[in-house]
């Protein structure tokens, strides 16, 4: 268990230059959201609920963070600062990080779906400030979300979305595997898979404008001739 702890807590460094040691990283709000949310979780799978539901309003109140007891974590969650909110029926794999006023949303229970409501979150997804998850969509693997992206439909694998609603940009995997990237948004545009598609896009207009230039020079040529 001790060896677990150290490894989660290493997991967290790895993400965040800010703390100075282990210590620093066990006052963080969102270790003690999770710590709590491993006791409430197993009394909600145990039924119960009230006392699930007590240590979920305990862990709000100290941490600013709102799990629900019925949420499936896996390892090594990263929650950096307060403010976020994850339903019932989400699903979160190992090694993701969530960063402060994130929701993970679900869909209304009257409208004829009332169980799997909340978006289920694959492993090395990154998460940026202000983003909202909403349903029971499916988020890749190494998906990253972009600062106050709406995500209401599923994510590819190694996909960027960004804006309201979200759109993805697809990118090899190994283009950005090798560094973490806080917020889920680069902020180089060598780095950033959506003006890199940009760019690319803009060299194939300004071949084509050349393209057709050259064709007018010729066709004027012909006329003159």
């Amino acid at each position: 268990m001790f060896r677990d702890l150290v490894a989660y807590l290493d997991s967290i460094k790895a993400r965040d230059p800010a703390p100075r040691s282990r210590w620093e990283i066990l006052i963080y709000p969102g270790v003690w959201a999770l710590g709590f949310h491993r006791v409430a979780h197993w009394l909600f799978v145990g039924e119960l609920f009230w006392l699930a539901r007590l240590v979920n309003h305990l862990a709000r109140l100290l941490t600013a963070i709102d799990i629900h007891p019925g949420a499936k974590i896996g390892r090594n969650l990263f929650i950096d600062h307060g403010f976020v909110v994850i339903g019932e029926t989400a699903e979160i794999g190992d090694n993701v990080t969530i960063y402060q006023g994130t929701t993970l949303g679900g869909t209304n229970p009257t409208n004829g779906e009332p169980g799997k409501r909340h978006p289920t979150i694959e492993d090395d997804v990154i998460i940026g400030l202000g983003v909202a998850v909403l349903g029971p969509i499916n988020v890749g693997r190494r998906a990253r979300l972009g600062a106050n992206a709406v995500v209401t439909d599923d994510v590819p694998e190694n996909a960027t979305m960004v804006g309201v609603k979200a759109r993805s940009t697809v990118v090899k995997a190994e283009t950005y595997a090798a560094d973490f990237v806080p917020y889920g948004t680069p902020c180089s545009e060598n780095g950033d898979p959506v003006l890199q598609k940009l760019a690319t896009m803009q060299a194939r207009i300004d071949a084509l404008e050349g393209r057709l230039g050259e064709d007018a020079d010729k066709a004027a040529r012909r006329d003159r001739a």
